[in-house]
């Protein structure tokens, strides 16, 4: 897959079959649309595209109080694309400029002079241009007019997995890893880099690994315990994370912990991925640390029936 980071970039390519959109966690919903621009440009042997903006438009629109969290990173999602078979990726610097441009002129100056499409497929409630002005039945009327044709996904082929990246994004705030994942297509992961921390799982037989995510934007699910699958190095372990405050030592911050099962090495700014797969647990609040120490010990026979 070709990645281009800017419209410009983009080299002509021929029968240019394209879709257009934030396509945050690149779920099953996301999935059948693009899937439908990959097989539509090789009937016509041309190129499939995706076209993409970063940061997310809400971001540069309203930043001021704006907390969305967002399923991928850019680079997470760049991955996930490529699974995909897309020929080319364009992420786009979204900016207030941008966001003035008038459905016209992006559908002429951008889908047409720069891109060249021969095809747009977009999803049944698909809105751009200054202010969402443009619709479905903008591009039926542009379409004729600037040579390219326009494939609408029905409203039921989306509705009947009744799919949404904020239901995803709420599904993993209270905790629900397995809706998710469902909606997903793939187990929910954070990517982050293993830092030092205070090393009380250590005094208790439950080392733990601190992450620290680099990206402040990226969704952290609910605090909790949780059945993770952690990849290092090329290899997959299993293992609990918390996500909490540790209230039982009085910590105070958020923190992402995971012990990894049957490991003992030294990984200090080694980067790390977790795997998502169930909640175990709220995070508790204990009186001594050997009763935290109890309910570790059937968190982790939990997560090895899970597992097993």
């Amino acid at each position: 897959m070709n990645i281009y980071r800017h419209i410009n970039e983009f080299c002509f390519q021929k029968n240019v079959v394209l879709t257009a959109g934030t396509f945050d966690g690149v779920h099953l919903g996301h999935k059948k649309i693009i899937d439908k621009v990959v097989q539509s440009a090789k009937k016509i042997d041309g190129e499939s595209v995706i076209l993409t903006f970063f940061p997310h438009p809400r971001m540069v629109l309203y930043p001021e109080g704006n907390d969305l969290k967002l399923l991928n990173t850019i680079e997470e999602k760049i991955e996930l694309l490529q699974q995909l078979g897309v020929d080319h990726l364009i992420i786009h610097p979204f900016s207030v400029e941008f966001s003035r441009i008038t459905s016209l002129d992006f559908v002429r100056e951008i889908l047409v002079n720069k891109l060249n499409t021969k095809k747009l497929v977009i999803g049944y409630d698909h809105q751009f241009g200054k202010n969402r002005e443009g619709s479905f039945e903008h591009l039926k009327e542009y379409g004729p007019l600037y040579g390219f044709e326009v494939e609408e996904i029905p409203a039921q082929e989306i509705q009947q997995i009744n799919i949404s990246s904020t239901k995803i994004r709420n599904s993993l705030l209270i905790g629900e890893i397995q809706a998710a994942n469902q909606f997903l297509g793939y187990h929910y992961f954070i990517n982050g880099t293993v830092v030092e921390g205070s090393q009380v799982g250590r005094q208790m037989g439950f080392p733990t690994a601190n992450i620290e995510v680099a990206e402040d934007y990226k969704l952290i699910p609910g605090n909790g315990v949780y059945a993770v699958k952690i990849v290092l190095e090329n290899a997959i372990y299993n293992g609990m994370l918390n996500i909490g405050t540790r209230p039982t030592i009085k910590g105070d911050n958020v923190t992402i912990e995971v012990n990894i099962f049957n490991f003992n090495q030294e990984i200090y700014n080694k980067p790390i991925r977790i795997e998502f797969f169930e909640k175990i647990r709220n995070e508790v609040k204990f009186n001594e640390l050997a009763d935290l120490q109890q309910q570790l010990n059937h968190d982790k026979q939990k997560v090895l029936q899970l597992f097993a």
